[in-house]
């Protein structure tokens, strides 16, 4: 159980009267009012609904609170669970209920972790005191306001002009993408499979497993060497970097002519021709997907439910598993291309952009292990403390200073400081992936030898400064006044140029490379250093 989400995301957008405020309670009306068949009351509803969720607001942690309070969340059974709540509404029995929707019995001694639990009693009080009509109200309004898009144009002319003013978006995307989108993110592996019959290449997969191999084997010597750890962490993180599970591309079995898993993953997506039906059906279908897991032993070696054509990477503390997906050619998030394609990658490409492309990203995610959060997590996944106190205090200096280090950062766009807190963990990943990617494109070169070619127009550079331009290109990126906004108060990650700026800064191979001087241009005189 945990803090619900904002309709504007952050509570700070809920303290002043602005053009987001007015817009968004213009968004609350305009949809009433297209919906309802009696529309006496709307304009008091309207009121009342966004009211309230001011109200809820005010005790909304923000992502840096989530982040510095992890300790504070709480493991309780089910049976003890209303005790901990200073308010009418019964947990307990709302969570028995949605899980016998999928044939699950809750037991007394079920445990469920809570997060949160200062907003959880602030917001039930909230709850208390309000008519059932304005609560019934804000829960109709935020599960509309999630469904707007899906629904005929009218509706989604009404959600476009909200986003015109909190996205910055001034234009609809075509339906052909959105709908790709849609069956991309709820039937991802039955498109994956299409896409790896037709596009994908088992070279791109070889090609990363070296890769991989060759950043954990960096990652290895940059703990080995490093100063601030002890013997018995240092060889309890060694454990944990050697058994890293990595994923490249896909589960094997969409690789057959077999489609028996695929069928069986999918026997319930039967659908209609009403759109908006399906996309009821699909919640629902969903929910109970994840209410069903529950009582099934968990599976470290399984793929887990994000399928290959998600265009991203990520680590799993909890399996210590380093995932790498493939481009899905409908839908990307910041980058015309995905994960397997320029400028993260081209089996085609010289590796030193290879290198600084997609070597990046894995030496990022294989820092995420042993981070502020991955830390916490030892090699089979279980959370428990396995580094000692005088790691972890030394490790709390080198991350302070990384913190201070981004706070300093000013996205001149909207002159807004960047919160080095809220962005930390992938600030950490940031600055131990160049290094590891860019140790192990040497090590690449010593095994291969300096045969990679100079591209044209950029043949002054050296095949180490092209690793660097490599790694700037990736993060070059433009964005809206309102997304920059949006994207420094809510985001766990630093706008691009500080992706750049930032583990450049503290990397003295950079400085070398380029032949600056501490102090000189962005190269800082006390470089901040984790791994």
């Amino acid at each position: 159980i945990a803090q619900s989400d904002l309709g504007l995301e952050q509570r700070q957008y809920y303290l002043n009267e602005t053009k987001l405020t007015i817009a968004y309670r213009q968004f609350i009306y305009d949809l009433a009012m297209s919906l309802a068949n009696d529309t006496t009351m709307v304009d008091k509803d309207t009121r009342d609904i966004y009211e309230f969720e001011k109200k809820i607001s005010i005790f909304h942690w923000t992502t840096a609170e989530q982040r510095a309070r992890q300790s504070e969340i709480i493991r309780i059974t089910i049976g003890n669970l209303s005790g901990i709540f200073n308010t009418s509404f019964d947990f307990t029995n709302y969570l028995r209920q949605i899980y016998h929707l999928a044939n699950v019995t809750l037991l007394d001694n079920d445990n469920v972790s809570v997060s949160e639990l200062e907003f959880l009693r602030n917001a039930s009080l909230i709850i208390d005191q309000h008519s059932s009509r304005v609560v019934q109200n804000y829960f109709i309004w935020r599960f509309m306001m999630n469904r707007a898009a899906n629904m005929p144009k009218r509706y989604r002319v009404i959600r476009e002009q909200f986003d015109r003013v909190f996205r910055g978006t001034n234009a609809e995307r075509p339906r052909s993408i959105s709908c790709g989108a849609y069956v991309n993110n709820n039937m991802g592996f039955a498109v994956a499979k299409l896409y790896i019959k037709k596009y994908f290449d088992e070279n791109a997969k070889n090609q990363s497993l070296e890769m991989i191999h060759n950043i954990q084997s960096a990652f290895i010597e940059l703990l080995e060497e490093s100063t601030w750890m002890d013997d018995v962490s240092k060889s309890k993180a060694k454990e944990k970097a050697l058994a890293i599970d990595e994923k490249i591309g896909y589960p094997e079995y969409l690789n057959s002519d077999n489609i028996t898993e695929l069928e069986e993953d999918y026997a319930e997506y039967i659908f209609n021709a009403s759109y908006i039906h399906n996309v009821l059906k699909m919640l629902k279908i969903k929910s109970k997907e994840n209410f069903k897991i529950l009582r099934e032993t968990v599976d470290r070696k399984a793929w887990g439910a994000s399928p290959p054509t998600v265009v991203n990477a990520f680590y799993t503390p909890a399996k210590n598993q380093i995932v790498k997906m493939i481009l899905y050619f409908l839908f990307v998030l910041a980058f015309p291309a995905g994960i397997f394609q320029m400028p993260f990658f081209n089996k085609d490409a010289p590796q030193y952009l290879n290198y600084g492309g997609i070597g990046a990203v894995i030496g990022h995610e294989i820092t995420h292990g042993f981070d502020d959060n991955g830390r916490q997590y030892d090699k089979e996944g279980n959370r428990i403390l396995w580094w000692t106190s005088e790691t972890i205090d030394r490790f709390n200096k080198r991350k302070t200073c990384i913190v201070d280090q981004y706070s300093q950062y000013v996205l001149e766009q909207i002159n807004i400081s960047i919160n080095g807190n809220q962005t930390q963990g992938e600030n950490i990943a940031d600055n131990g992936g160049i290094k590891e990617a860019f140790y192990a494109y040497r090590k690449w070169v010593q095994k291969h030898g300096n045969i990679d070619k100079k591209l044209p127009g950029l043949v002054k550079y050296s095949s180490e400064q092209m690793f660097f331009i490599n790694y700037a290109q990736v993060w070059c990126s433009k964005m809206t006044d309102s997304y920059a906004m949006n994207r420094v108060l809510t985001g766990v990650h630093s706008p691009g140029q500080f992706r750049v700026l930032g583990p450049t800064s503290n990397f003295d191979e950079f400085d070398r490379v380029f032949r600056c001087k501490p102090g000189q241009g962005n190269s800082r005189v006390d470089k901040c250093t984790v791994w």
